[in-house]
C-alpha cells in the first residue's frame, strides 16, 4: 500500500495498491492506479524526482525544537502538486509527508499515520489545496510554543475555527481573500476548520472513522476536551485555494455525503448542542440537512462549471468568513 521516496525514515509516502521503495518502477504502478490520469501520473513522477534532489538542502536547515509530520488525502494529483507540494517546508524534505490517494475517509489516512508517527511530536493534517508560505513551519512552531505556554494540556491546534464563546477566530488567505478575525490568538477553540489541524501524537487522539470528510475536526476538538485535553486556534496563516462551491448547485454525491456525516455528528454530540462550527450553527439534529437542502440545489449535470468531478473527495470549508455557509 505504500512507497517511500528517499530513505525509509524520510519524508514522502504515497499510498497505492502495492508497496514500493525508491528505485522501483513506481511509474508503472501509478499508471495502473485507475483513478489517476496520465497527466496526473506524470505530475507526481516529476515532483518525486525533483524532491529526491533536496537531501543536501535539507541537511543544511536548522534543527527545530519540535518535530512535525504531515498527512494529506489527495484526489487530484495536479492540484496537490500545484498547491501543497509547492510549499517550501515540504519541498525541503525536513518532514515526513504521507499522501493517501482516494482514501475512503480522512480517518483512514490520519489514524494510520498516527500509528506511524512515533518520531514526530505533532501530526499535521492538511488539505491538498493548501499552500504553506515560505517559513510557515517556523511560524507555526513558534505559535504552537506560545499556545502551549498559555493553554495547559494542549493537544489539538488549527489555523481557523471558533473560540469558546462561538466567535470566529483565525488567520487564513481563503481563495485570494485575507481573513483575519479580530479575536486575539492563540485562543482556546470549541471547533476547528478541517483546512489544517495538528494533533499532539502522544495524546493518541484519532479521527472518528464514522465521519468521512465532514465535521471530523470539530468532532476531534470535542473528543479531546471530553478527555481533558485542550484545543486552540493559533496564528500561522496559510493559503486555501478550494474549488468547492460555497453556494449554488452541487453534485448529489456531495450533498448526500455531507448530510450523512452531519447525521452521525449531530447524533453523537446531541448533548453538546447547540454548537457552532465555521460552517454551521447547529441547534438540533437535522439543522445541517435542512440548510443544505435549502441552499445547495442538486445539479442535473455534475460536469458543469464549478462542480467537482464525480468520485473526488470533497469537503466544505468554513474559512470563507461571512460568505461561508451558515445555519441561521
Amino acid at each position: 500500500m505504500t512507497f517511500m521516496i528517499g530513505e525509509p525514515e524520510k519524508i514522502i509516502t504515497v499510498k497505492l495498491p502495492s508497496r514500493l521503495v525508491a528505485g522501483d518502477d513506481f511509474g508503472s504502478h501509478l499508471e495502473a492506479h485507475a483513478t489517476l490520469t496520465i497527466a496526473e501520473v506524470e505530475a507526481v513522477q516529476s515532483l518525486i524526482l525533483e524532491m529526491q534532489g533536496k537531501t543536501a538542502e535539507m541537511q543544511q536547515m536548522p534543527i527545530l525544537d519540535q518535530s512535525l509530520a504531515f498527512v494529506v488525502c489527495a484526489s487530484d494529483a495536479e492540484q496537490l502538486q500545484r498547491r501543497l507540494l509547492m510549499s517550501e517546508c515540504l519541498q525541503s524534505r525536513r518532514y515526513r509527508l504521507a499522501i493517501y490517494f482516494d482514501s475512503p475517509s480522512a480517518a483512514r489516512a490520519f489514524n494510520e499515520e498516527m500509528d506511524h508517527s512515533t518520531g514526530a511530536d505533532w501530526l499535521v493534517w492538511v488539505h491538498q489545496d493548501v499552500f504553506l508560505p515560505d517559513g510557515w513551519d517556523h511560524q507555526f512552531l513558534a505559535a504552537l510554543a506560545q499556545a502551549e505556554s498559555l493553554i495547559p494540556r494542549l493537544a489539538v491546534v488549527g489555523v481557523y475555527g471558533m473560540d469558546l464563546q462561538g466567535r470566529r477566530a483565525g488567520h487564513v488567505l481563503d481563495r485570494g481573500r485575507l481573513l483575519r478575525e479580530p479575536q486575539p490568538l492563540p485562543c482556546e477553540a470549541s471547533s476547528l476548520d478541517e483546512v489544517l489541524v495538528a494533533v499532539r501524537t502522544d495524546s493518541r487522539l484519532i479521527l472518528d472513522p464514522e465521519l468521512r470528510y465532514h465535521f471530523y475536526a470539530t468532532d476531534l476538538v470535542l473528543a479531546a476536551r471530553q478527555r481533558g485535553w485542550a484545543a486552540a486556534v493559533v496564528d500561522s496563516c496559510c493559503e486555501h485555494w478550494s474549488d468547492t462551491p460555497t453556494s449554488g448547485p452541487v453534485a448529489r454525491t456531495f450533498t448526500d455525503a455531507l448530510i450523512a456525516d452531519a447525521r452521525v455528528f449531530e447524533t453523537k454530540w446531541l448533548h453538546h448542542l447547540p454548537l457552532a462550527t465555521s460552517c454551521f450553527n447547529i441547534c438540533k439534529p437535522g439543522d445541517v440537512e435542512r440548510f443544505v437542502q435549502a441552499n445547495f440545489p442538486v445539479a442535473t449535470d455534475a460536469t458543469q462549471a464549478g462542480l467537482p468531478p464525480p468520485g473526488r473527495n470533497r469537503s466544505i470549508s468554513g474559512t470563507g468568513g461571512s460568505q461561508a455557509v451558515d445555519q441561521e
